[in-house]
């Protein structure tokens, strides 16, 4: 089984790099033969996806994408730095999703096959 870190730096608003990113996430996981698992780290101001109750004018259905990966096994974590940063370390978040460091981020770059940045 393939293992695919996908990191995402990019604001959940403002472009479409994040929805790219979590596009990727739910197609990779939708594989029906031999899916790889697939694992999302949050970074800079991606953190920010991993809070619930957003509400936006795009209609993205961004925490409803994250829901979906959650509920497909998928590890997404928040780093845990740049949620400090942000003030957003002691805030709930969307459950499934978990604070991680850079010790995480590094054990599972060198586990991965593959590493995505967006």
């Amino acid at each position: 089984m393939q293992k695919i870190l996908i990191i995402v730096h990019a604001p959940p608003y403002g472009s479409e790099r994040c929805l790219s990113a979590l596009r990727v996430a739910t197609a990779l996981t939708g594989i029906d033969a031999d899916p790889p698992e697939v694992r999302v780290f949050l970074m800079s101001d991606a953190t920010v996806l991993a809070l619930p109750n957003q509400v936006d004018g795009t209609g993205s259905g961004l925490q409803a994408m994250v829901e979906e990966l959650v509920a497909r096994k998928v590890d997404i974590r928040v780093c845990r730095t740049c949620a400090y940063a942000r003030g957003l370390a002691e805030l709930p978040l969307i459950p499934g999703t978990s604070i991680g460091t850079l010790a995480d981020l590094a054990a599972a770059t060198l586990a991965a096959d593959k590493v995505l940045t967006f």
